[in-house]
């Protein structure tokens, strides 16, 4: 099939001399816009329960954690590897000490060949750059960050408690130490609408990002979102739109960044609204289709 973006699975092969699978890891931090640091209540879309699969958490430690999730993948990929995602809040949230044993330990499982740490721009000292840059000299390791957006307005709104001069450092002193990085952002957030969308595509392109993931805006139920949206409804976008959308933001982003997923699917139970039902292989599916029918 023809490729019109860099796809994750396409650049992983590059990396890895075997299949690898993610599982994810919950292993009991918290935020410092959760825990009263610098804020209450995270951020008003978050609530981690809409990735958190049903081996993570309940009390398990990280290594029963991967050995139930190694179980449930492996029916479905015999013979594969595992990359440890340290996925649930802000994984380097706690002490440089706390953070070596967890990491650690999920690379002394068997058949774990790597760690993907999720975190916030604001919880990433020199000490445990330092450390993590050691560590990818001996095992895969790639540190993703929530972005969510460039606009310090729109992060003020989200009650995200950092402004986006902070992710640009964090970011660059990462990559400086030849650390693979990841973003994370959202289309759709309350006051952006797609122009606001496509001026950020650049901004997010010059970052030292080796991977990009794009989300969806989701109303979860019981989040602050949740009864903003039912105080106040604003426009969410249909598959369509947001097709069209996708489609545009990518050809404002370098060739070479990787595009790991387009859109996020939260449990019925708790998604209120967009309902698409579209799994991120689904969507891209149809989004190929698209952009091969309108190919310039």
């Amino acid at each position: 099939m023809e490729q019109y973006y860099y796809d994750f699975g396409t650049w992983i092969k590059k990396q890895l001399p075997y299949k690898v699978q993610k599982i994810s890891v919950d292993a009991g931090f918290s935020c410092p816009n959760r825990d009263g640091r610098i804020g209450k209540g995270g951020c008003i879309f978050c609530d981690n329960r809409t990735f958190n699969p049903s081996y993570c958490g309940q009390g398990k430690t990280v290594s029963q954690q991967l050995e139930d999730g190694k179980k449930f993948f492996a029916h479905k990929y015999p013979g594969m590897k595992y990359l440890a995602y340290f996925q649930a809040y802000t994984n380097t949230y706690g002490s440089l000490e706390h953070l070596k044993s967890i990491y650690e330990e999920a690379l002394g499982v068997e058949d774990v060949v790597g760690i993907v740490i999720g975190t916030r721009p604001d919880c990433v000292s020199e000490e445990l750059l330092d450390y993590l840059e050691a560590l990818s000299r001996r095992t895969f390791l790639i540190v993703e960050y929530g972005i969510e957006s460039c606009n310090d307005a729109t992060l003020k709104y989200i009650n995200r408690g950092h402004d986006f001069a902070c992710t640009r450092r964090a970011i660059e002193e990462t990559a400086r130490r030849g650390i693979l990085v990841g973003g994370h952002i959202i289309l759709g957030l309350p006051g952006e609408d797609a122009a606001e969308s496509l001026r950020q595509a650049p901004v997010i392109s010059s970052l030292p990002l080796n991977i990009l993931k794009i989300h969806q805006l989701q109303i979860i139920r019981g989040t602050r979102l949740a009864q903003l949206y039912s105080q106040h409804p604003f426009h969410l976008y249909s598959v369509e739109e947001y097709i069209e959308l996708i489609a545009r933001y990518i050809q404002l982003l370098r060739k070479d960044l990787v595009l790991e997923r387009f859109v996020s699917q939260s449990p019925p139970d708790l998604l209120i609204a967009p309902k698409w039902g579209l799994k991120n292989y689904e969507f891209a599916h149809r989004l190929n289709n698209y952009l091969k029918a309108n190919r310039p």
